[in-house]
Parts: C-alpha cells; structure tokens; sequence
C-alpha cells in the first residue's frame, strides 16, 4: 500500500506571472481515500473473503450461513478493542500521537455506528430474521457514501462537512525520517524476536535528487532519493532467497542463547508463509497494484482453507461455529488489522490512519463484508425461489450487536477523555497508557464471553 500510495503524476502549469510552465508532481491518491479504501479494505479482506466463500457455499439455501457475519461481528470488536489496546503502548518514551483532522475521524465514527445501527435495523425492525434483496444493495452502496461524505470532509466542501479545522499532517503516507528513526535509548535493548516487519531491501541505490522535485513540508534537508532496481527478476528472485534467511540483530540484544533460539522458531514458523507469498510478483511493478491484487488473491485461497477447517473443528468439537466465528476466526481474520495499525503508529507523526484503519475496518466489515455475500445470496433466491433470504441465530447476532455498539461507546469515551486529558488518543505517560490498554482488554472480553455465551442459549 506505501508503494501505491507514494505514485504521483506530473502536472504542467502556467505561471500567470511569467507565463512560463512550472512542473510539479501531484500524488493520485488523496490521503484519507487511501485510508478508508486501500488499508481499510484491503486488512479487512481475509474476512471479506471468508464471508464471500461461506456466501458461495450456501448458494441454494434459504437461510445464510452464520460463519460470515459472526466473524465480521467479532473482528469489528477485535478491531476497536485490541488493535487501540495495542497501538495506544506503541509509541515510545511517552511519545504522544493525535488525530491531526478530527473532522475526518468522525466522519468515519459515524458510518461505523451507523454500519450496526443498520444491520440491526435489517435484523429486528424492517423484515426480523431475513434479508431482502433491497437491504443487501442498500447496505453495499452505503460503502459508496461513506467513501463520498468522508472526502468531502477532507476537501471541506460546503454543506456537506463540518467545520472542523486540521492539525499537521504529513504530506507523505509515512514520512521517510519517521520511519527510520529510533526510538529513546530506554528502548535499545528491548527484544523483538516476533518482528512483523522486514529488513530495508538492499536493491535499492541511493542517488542525488533531481532539484526540480519539491520535498514535503517537514522533512528534513536530505538530498537523496531512493532508486528503484529495474531489474524485476532480480528483485523477485530475492524473496525466495531471503525466505530461509534469520533476520540480524543486534548481537547486544540476543546475547542470549534462548533468544536466540525463539527467534530462529519463529522464522522458521513463517517460512512456510513467506515461501508461499514469494510467489507474489515484486511490488515494483505498477506503482504495486500487481502485488497489491495478487496479495489479495492468496489470501482468498487461505480463507477458504480456514472455512474448511472451521466446519471439521466445529463437527468435531461440538462446539457452537457462531462461538468459533467471534473467538479464534474473528482474531486470525484482523491479524493483518492490527499489523497494518500498529506500523501506522510506528511510522507516522499523527494517530490519523492507524485510527482511521481501526474504524473504517468496521466499516467495510458491514457494508462490503456483509453487504456483498448478502447480495449474492438474495439475488440468488430471488431469481431461483422468489423467496428472501433468512438469517440463522439472527437473535444472538442481533445481541451481538447490542452488546458490540454498548462496550464501543466507553471505548470512543475513554479516546475522548484521552484527548481533552493528555492531548492525545495514542501513546502518553506510560502508566496510563497501559491502564487503557488493559481497559480495551476487558471491553473486548467482555463482548467475546456475553456473545459466545447467547449463541450457546445459555443466556
């Protein structure tokens, strides 16, 4: 996504001065459509996916299947509660990161409200237990106006935003002096066996910038540019290589030969995964957008592996696929959610897309994850059996809801409080940082223990 954020075009404009054309480069994306589109949507597609397929699989049936929406329910809670519990402790040395557009942020707050508010008003109040062919294309191209109203507000247009002025912002996705800057010394020994993240490429060459490209605001005067390798089969042939390499470390942080140890497990846990994934052409490629949709497919491939395997564990076990949807299928789902967040605080200066990833996940998890199998299914039976489409457990997804929209105010509260208290959402004092964590936390058991415990008709 960084990759196809950073495209830019060239623009070609008449000075009214000297009526001579100046030549400025002008990014294609604009920043929160990137948010909502690219990060949001593209961390929410294992549920997508696996709600899609689940979709496909029920294709005749009168009633939907339930492993969809229960999982798309509880990665929403996944996603508000411990993705903030996690990104709030990541910045470090009491660093403090802020919302820079308030405007856009609740913006994006109010679509995902409304996103539950709506699908309980599908569920108990229009047509209680079933799904019209209606319902499912008005929830689909919800996803549309909340794309529309949120870069209205980003773009100010009159009668359609509110007038709520912005902080700074960085005119780069992730600023290149962020993301290699190192954190307090307090922090330099702090072992991190499980990264998430990759060493820098070394195909990269660094070269003299051209002084006709302007650097962004707030950056600072360094006058070098990254030069890509054109070599793409060289580029693509060192994922595999690097597949069975253990990333370097420090040799003062792994001192320790049990360290040590869990590092190399662990990089041997993800070879498999990254073998797999090797596959997936360099993002060098079309400004990443091959990479990007490729990335996409093997991911759909996965969920259907893991749609297989939750019907064999819950015909093994017994255990209720609704309890199996919000637990382990909700957490494995938002994975990519909270890693997408988490380097979003790590390497940007403001709180805005870790945040807006969060929020606008919830999002797209109803209006397209929700939306789209619904359509499928309705528009099926309606061309095959003239019937709607009815909902299994509607009343415990129902509970589910009210349960999910309850505990999210006093996650918004406390985002608030934050705020007016420390002048940020994310980071902080230490001490209160983790006591918000810990708060989330207990938010996030408590929706998973009512939910499980409703579709299991013990309460």
């Amino acid at each position: 996504m960084e990759h196809v954020v950073k495209h830019t075009r060239e623009v070609v404009e008449i000075d009214p001065i000297t009526n001579q054309e100046i030549t400025r480069h002008e990014k294609v994306w604009n920043y929160t459509i990137a948010d909502i589109s690219l990060l949001a949507f593209g961390t929410s597609f294992p549920q997508i996916s696996l709600a899609t397929i689940d979709a496909i699989r029920n294709l005749g049936n009168l009633n939907a299947g339930g492993l969809g929406p229960g999982t798309l329910v509880g990665s929403a809670a996944f996603d508000l509660f411990p993705i903030h519990a996690v990104c709030v402790v990541v910045p470090k040395g009491g660093e403090m990161k802020k919302i820079a557009d308030i405007g856009v942020w609740l913006v994006e707050l109010f679509w995902s409200f409304w996103a539950y508010i709506w699908l309980y008003i599908i569920l108990e109040v229009w047509t209680p237990n079933v799904v019209t062919l209606w319902e499912a294309l008005l929830t689909v191209l919800q996803y549309g106006l909340l794309l529309t109203h949120a870069y209205a507000q980003d773009k100010r247009w009159p009668y359609l935003s509110l007038p709520i002025g912005r902080t700074e912002r960085p005119e780069d996705w992730v600023p290149e002096e962020v993301a290699s800057v190192d954190h307090d010394n307090n922090d330099k020994f702090v072992v991190d066996i499980f990264s998430i993240h990759s060493a820098p490429s070394t195909e990269y060459q660094k070269v003299p910038a051209d002084e006709n490209i302007p650097e962004p605001s707030g950056k600072s005067s360094r006058k070098e540019i990254l030069l890509e390798d054109p070599n793409v089969l060289t580029l693509w042939k060192q994922q595999f290589v690097d597949i069975f390499k253990v990333e370097k470390s420090d040799s003062r942080k792994l001192d320790n030969i049990y360290l040590q140890l869990a590092r190399i497990v662990w990089q041997s846990l993800l070879a498999p995964w990254r073998f797999m994934f090797a596959f997936v052409p360099p993002y060098h490629i079309s400004h990443g957008w091959i990479a990007f949709v490729c990335s996409l497919l093997f991911i759909s491939g996965i969920s259907y592996i893991v749609t297989k395997l939750t019907d064999l564990v819950s015909c093994v076990t017994g255990i209720n696929p609704y309890v199996i949807a919000f637990t382990a299928l909700a957490c494995g789902t938002s994975w990519p959610d909270l890693v997408a967040s988490k380097i979003a605080v790590e390497r940007q200066i403001t709180a805005d897309s870790a945040i807006a990833n969060i929020t606008c996940s919830n999002s797209v998890n109803i209006y397209v994850g929700i939306g789209v199998p619904w359509l499928i299914n309705t528009l099926y039976n309606f061309f095959a059996y003239r019937e709607p489409l009815g909902i299994q457990n509607a009343e415990g997804l129902s509970f589910s809801l009210l349960v999910f929209f309850s505990t999210s105010v006093g996650c918004i509260a406390v985002l608030v409080f934050r705020r007016l208290t420390l002048g940020a959402e994310l980071g902080g004092p230490r001490f209160w940082a983790w006591v918000t964590c810990v708060y989330f936390m207990l938010l996030w058991i408590i929706f998973v223990v009512l939910s499980s415990l409703r579709v299991s008709g013990i309460i």
